[in-house]
């Protein structure tokens, strides 16, 4: 048995060698929608270390539960101990913003951004959306990410297999870690998109609801009533 791996084909030989270790790793990691664990699990189904399609279940029902856990703490819970995690705070808001307007597509998507995929399903819960349409979509989109997430590092797989031979050289590593920084670097830039979306609906509605306080004051509603008594011109 190999217990300190010194190269890639070494570590994937312990993962062959602990395969229920592995996959309840993935299932907790899968639960919180790790991108590069799931990425790293599909190439290793590729090198034959795990079975490809015990895989894809075991990354769909860690991340359908992942979600339904955290969309009951806050359907039961609320925001009130958010307060004490600035940080949640700030992603939970956010998620909430654009769920408002975009909720099935959210749902749909959030898995992929880096900022909210573990928490986004806080918002939900804590917004009206309904237990059943939650769970419906939470299972299709659970389901589109493990196929997809675990199909792109097997596809990795094949196309590093390729170009070298031997999985083991330096060039293999290095290709991993390039492949593995730049799917991180891609749900950095979704989450920036996504911020940037959010902050541009949070302030149309400050917006919309300074312009309805406005004409909501007696003078605002002495305004109104004076353009709606001004006769029309002929």
């Amino acid at each position: 048995m190999i217990f300190f791996p010194t190269d890639l084909a070494s570590f994937l030989e312990i993962i062959r060698q602990n395969g229920e270790i592995a996959y309840s790793l993935i299932f907790t990691w899968a639960s919180s929608h790790s991108l590069l664990l799931t990425l790293f699990a599909g190439y290793a189904a590729h090198a034959g270390v795990l079975q490809f399609g015990t895989l894809v279940a075991v990354c769909w029902i860690g991340s359908f539960l992942g979600d339904v856990f955290r969309f009951w703490l806050g359907r039961q819970f609320g925001t009130r101990w958010l307060k004490r995690f600035p940080r949640i705070e700030g992603a939970v808001t956010k998620a909430a913003v654009l769920s408002e307007r975009h909720c099935i597509w959210m749902i749909l998507l959030h898995r992929y951004p880096h900022g909210i995929r573990g928490i986004a399903a806080l918002a939900y819960g804590i917004s009206s959306v309904p237990w059943s349409l939650f769970l419906l979509l939470n299972l299709v989109a659970s389901g589109i990410w493990a196929v997809t997430i675990v199909s792109a590092g097997y596809a990795f797989g094949q196309v590093s297999e390729k170009l070298m031979n031997d999985v083991s050289t330096s060039l293999g590593f290095v290709m991993l870690v390039l492949f593995l920084g730049m799917s991180w670097l891609l749900s950095r830039k979704l989450d920036a998109v996504l911020a940037q979306q959010a902050a541009a609906e949070l302030a149309a509605a400050k917006i919309s609801q300074a312009a309805a306080k406005r004409s909501d004051t007696p003078r605002g509603r002495r305004g109104k009533h004076a353009r709606e008594k001004r006769p029309r011109k002929q």
